[in-house]
């Protein structure tokens, strides 16, 4: 028997009245040379423009207001490798809360001093050597009597990151594909019950990179699997095991899973930056990066809406990538 679907259009609706007042409306690009290159029509969300430069505000922002006022004097704990931590720093920032965030020592720099920027206490582990940040998350959440919010496993996470799909198909309501980046599957799974419920015959896609490819393999056994810690140029995307809540929607609702190679991902991010003038991190241009090397079936001709999900990328690194392509 398939499991139940924890998150509905009306979470996502409702989680969109809650969070206005505290994201930006990004915006939806076109280029006739992407275009062109692709054989199809596509329309980018543009995610690196949202606040803390990531679609991660939208489900911090969803998850924190939920909060009741105890529950905000006792402050929030996460853990992420970037964005999330960000979100999550931010959002506790504006709602007047304090805020703990685990953090992996390779995590990169920009990350870690934008999470200590908007206020929140940063621990660092070192997930190389085995340390697993959700017993440091839970061990803080015991002591200090703070709510956990993890990145992805959480439905009104989900339902906040779904919101960019309400966006996306009212800017562009006759798209006939969605294609997104997939870490955990919250960004994926809560687009596609949006997207799906307002648009049943739409299509949706993800993308992890080939190393990180915990949810493709997922699918492929038919229940959450767990991977070695990826070795991939997408920090964003590191992640070892789907959650049985994103799984259960991304098999449901969605076509399935595309990877992607680093390089791929490095091409992506060069034409977005020559072509377009937009700077985009490894991860965020997964499913661009899909699209660009012919990986989406059944593309051509097709009006197809592509996330760029974030932006947060060192400018030396982000130079180091892309050279040389």
């Amino acid at each position: 028997m398939p499991t139940p679907l924890t998150v509905t259009l009306a979470d996502i609706q409702a989680a969109r009245e809650r969070i206005a007042p505290h994201i930006h409306r990004t915006p939806v690009l076109t280029s006739g040379l992407v275009d062109e290159k692709v054989g199809a029509s596509v329309f980018f969300k543009c995610e690196i423009f949202q606040r803390v430069g990531a679609f991660k505000a939208r489900g911090a922002f969803s998850r924190l207001t939920l909060f009741t006022p105890d529950e905000r004097a006792r402050g929030v704990v996460a853990f992420s490798s970037g964005n999330h931590a960000q979100a999550v720093a931010l959002a506790a920032r504006e709602l007047g809360m304090p805020a703990t965030i685990v953090m992996p020592l390779d995590a990169p720099a920009l990350k870690v001093a934008a999470t200590r920027g908007y206020g929140a206490k940063v621990v660092l582990y070192d997930r190389i050597g085995g340390e697993n940040r959700e017993e440091i998350a839970r061990r803080i959440q015991d002591e200090q009597g703070a709510t956990l919010v993890p990145p992805f496993d959480d439905d009104a996470i989900i339902a906040g990151q779904g919101t960019l799909a309400l966006e996306l198909l009212e800017d562009v309501p006759d798209l006939d594909l969605i294609v997104t980046p997939c870490g955990g599957g919250g960004l994926l799974s809560g687009s596609a019950v949006a997207a799906r419920g307002i648009r049943p015959e739409i299509r949706l896609w993800g993308v992890e990179p080939e190393a990180g490819d915990d949810m493709k393999r997922s699918l492929e056994q038919g229940e959450p699997v767990s991977i070695p810690l990826p070795n991939t140029i997408a920090d964003a995307l590191q992640t070892t095991r789907p959650a049985e809540r994103t799984f259960a929607i991304v098999r449901a609702l969605t076509q399935g899973i595309l990877t992607v190679s680093d390089l791929e991902l490095r091409a992506a991010m060069a034409f977005l930056a020559s072509r377009m003038k937009l700077v985009v991190e490894p991860g965020g241009t997964a499913a661009f990066a899909a699209l660009l090397h012919g990986k989406v079936p059944n593309a051509a001709g097709r009006r197809i809406g592509v996330v760029l999900s974030g932006g947060n990328v060192d400018p030396e690194r982000f130079g180091a990538l892309i050279s040389g392509l």
